[in-house]
């Protein structure tokens, strides 16, 4: 809608704002003291919570916003922001007329970093102008740069995910099993990703695996249970050697294994050789 707000003396202009995570869920909230509802989205009032001045520049100068608020609403809790539910959710703020829902969106960006302190939470939000801090030049290494099933690395993601139920864990260690999953060598720097339980929808990284299972980089729920699903995606060690010898897709490497390294500075003659 074509709207100008505040041109005239008294309007009734309230905030609104969305969350959109990662694993699905949107939120809605407003400043009004009533919900409200449009684009299908249930805005819940929420006067504790308001965005900060939203700056917007037409230079290539980073656009800034923030938002904060209490940690006693039910939407927002202390738990959800360190399970990671909130890490890198989109947000979209804008004003909205609550008598005829007329609206307009100012800011769209991402959830960057997020503080907390004293029962109430401060989160920074980037706006599309941080892809312009990004490095596109690619920089030589003897690793592949590409991400595993990503693209410059041509393989299907779909080959190598499998869908897998707990069938034991140990939440002091973040440590899991799986039955009918994949080889645990073959999920080292791997991910899995909740269908069901306490972490439906969020995703986690494998930093190590043996035989005695996989150990995630984030906290078990001492509530997940045995038969939870999960998609347990493999992973890479982005060396030539591994991706000729368990993927044949040597032709796609990214990276450089025989470019002499800054060690080849330090060499020098020795007798006899």
């Amino acid at each position: 809608m074509n709207r100008v707000f505040f041109h005239h003396e008294l309007e009734g202009v309230a905030t609104w704002w969305r969350v959109l995570r990662r694993d699905g869920v949107t939120l809605g909230f407003t400043s009004h003291d009533r919900d409200l509802r449009f684009d299908g989205i249930l805005h819940r009032a929420a006067p504790g919570m308001l965005p900060s001045a939203i700056r917007r520049t037409a230079d290539l100068e980073l656009d800034s916003a923030e938002v904060s608020g209490a940690l006693s609403h039910d939407s927002i809790s202390a738990t959800d922001l360190h399970a990671g539910r909130f890490d890198g959710a989109v947000v979209e703020i804008g004003l909205v007329d609550w008598e005829d829902l007329q609206r307009a969106t100012l800011h769209r960006g991402e959830i960057g970093e997020i503080s907390e302190e004293d029962g109430s939470f401060q989160a920074e939000l980037r706006s599309a102008k941080a892809e312009l801090e990004l490095d596109l030049v690619p920089r030589t290494a003897p690793t592949c740069r590409a991400a595993f099933c990503g693209p410059g690395c041509s393989l299907s993601s779909v080959r190598f995910t499998r869908e897998a139920r707990l069938t034991s864990m140990d939440a002091g260690e973040s440590r899991l099993h799986f039955e009918d999953g994949p080889p645990p060598a073959h999920m080292l720097g791997g991910s899995i990703r909740w269908l069901d339980g306490p972490h439906c929808g969020l995703t986690m990284q494998v930093f190590r695996a043996d035989e005695e299972g996989l150990v995630v980089d984030k906290p078990l729920d001492p509530s997940l249970h045995v038969g939870a699903r999960a998609l347990l995606h493999q992973g890479c060690d982005h060396t030539l050697a591994t991706c000729h010898a368990r993927f044949a897709n040597s032709v796609n490497f990214q990276g450089e294994p025989h470019l002499p390294g800054n060690d080849l500075i330090a060499r020098y003659p020795r007798a006899g050789s």
